[in-house]
């Protein structure tokens, strides 16, 4: 057997062990985080690389807490959507799916978030404070900014 190949294969196994190494300090740091509050696949990935983890190293730990289902974007995305609600500020659902797009949750994860808390009821009540608070011009200007139809058509009877 050549030298070197003894020493590469020792090298292989130090490489290795380096990367499980740091992969299980990432994945703590994580957890740490997670615990705190959700996070989402793209923030979490920020936090840990500012901390100094390598993007292999982060990428892996983002897929181990993937597949734990520690991790879920669209479980953030809900809670996101619910806590911003609360506030009482005049919200569309353009503005929401906006919102968790510059957070980088993906369209699929923000609309089943906004289709699971946007009940009709709750869609309702979300377009009254909004008319309430803008200066709103029609049917139009409110489909543009993400109301459903049945919803439109609601406030537009009673009025």
């Amino acid at each position: 057997m050549p030298a070197g190949a003894s020493s590469s294969r020792n090298v292989s196994v130090f490489c290795a062990s380096d990367f499980s190494a740091a992969c299980d300090v990432a994945e703590k740091a994580a957890l740490n985080l997670v615990r705190r509050a959700e996070q989402n696949s793209l923030g979490l990935t920020a936090k840990l690389e500012k901390r100094g983890f390598s993007s292999t190293v982060v990428k892996e730990v983002i897929e181990r807490l993937l597949d734990k289902n520690l991790l879920n974007d669209t479980r953030f995305a809900e809670l996101w959507v619910r806590s911003r609600l609360s506030n009482k500020k005049p919200l569309t659902p353009l503005w929401l799916l906006s919102s968790l797009a510059k957070k980088g949750v993906d369209r699929k994860s923000s609309q089943k978030a906004l289709e699971k808390v946007l009940d009709p009821e709750t869609e309702y009540t979300l377009l009254l404070n909004y008319a309430e608070k803008s200066n709103i011009s029609g049917k139009g200007l409110l489909k543009r900014e993400g109301f459903s139809p049945g919803v439109i058509d609601r406030y537009y009877h009673l009025l």
